[in-house]
């Protein structure tokens, strides 16, 4: 079994929603939803809040959890989960974010299945596109080879259906990492990238640097928690007991 640790970076100052990762669902903070459900995957050693926010501490500390103070000039929350693993040893880092309210245990299964590989550096997952999804600029979307490596993450639409048979599948990215550490090293280390730039998509960095990116397929959806549309629209869902989209 993996020595797998995750990482939830929790940034207090978001500027699309004020707070977001403490805005309240159904009678609880976004960021212990996002705890609570990783804390269920049998496969996680320790899940560790990683924040620059004392607030956000005194939250963790008041409910128990395992959190760690971290620098606030960190850009991403990659560089966040960075620091951690440079005190905490483990064969694999989980990048989970903390506007993921709707994570389950099944998502980090997945998700880890890969790294059980010697030779795959880093992991994701995917979803099936909803037709609602396919021209969202806020629904990345991933293309991989026939070998679960990634070959592009874009916010258009990939592949392009040029003659308009309507026959492309189009699959979402959903935005949880497993990294070595080597890997996690090697991505924070690196400038950012042209094409980081220009689409504001990290991963990209990865493969415009050679290293591979595997990608398994889960049937289980997530709502990133962006705007207070999205938070309401997690709280009906939580109120009529489904955690899936």
């Amino acid at each position: 079994m993996l020595d797998a640790v995750a990482v939830i970076p929790a940034r207090l100052g978001s500027t699309r929603l004020a707070r977001k990762v403490l805005r309240e669902i159904a009678g609880k903070p976004m960021l212990q939803r996002v705890y609570e459900a990783a804390r269920q995957s049998p496969l996680l050693r320790e899940v560790i809040i990683a924040t620059d926010s004392d607030e956000v501490m005194q939250l963790a500390r008041a409910h128990g959890w395992s959190a760690q103070m971290t620098s606030a000039a960190h850009r991403s929350g990659t560089d966040r989960m960075h620091e951690v693993a440079q005190r905490v040893a483990a064969e694999v880092y989980v990048n989970i974010q903390g506007d993921l309210p709707t994570v389950r245990p099944e998502h980090i299964e997945v998700l880890l299945r890969p790294m059980r590989r010697a030779e795959v550096l880093v992991s994701t997952i995917k979803t099936p596109c909803r037709p609602e999804e396919v021209n969202n600029p806020n629904a990345v979307k991933v293309v991989t080879d026939k070998n679960g490596r990634a070959l592009y993450f874009s916010r258009s639409p990939i592949p392009f259906d040029r003659d308009q048979k309507g026959t492309s599948r189009y699959y979402k990215h959903l935005g949880m990492y497993a990294y070595r550490k080597d890997a996690l090293d090697r991505f924070c280390n690196l400038p950012e990238s042209e094409l980081e730039a220009s689409e504001r998509l990290e991963q990209l960095r990865l493969l415009e640097n050679g290293i591979d990116i595997y990608v398994e397929e889960t049937p289980f959806n997530v709502v990133e928690v962006d705007t207070e549309e999205d938070l309401r629209k997690v709280e009906s869902m939580v109120l009529q007991g489904s955690s899936n989209e």
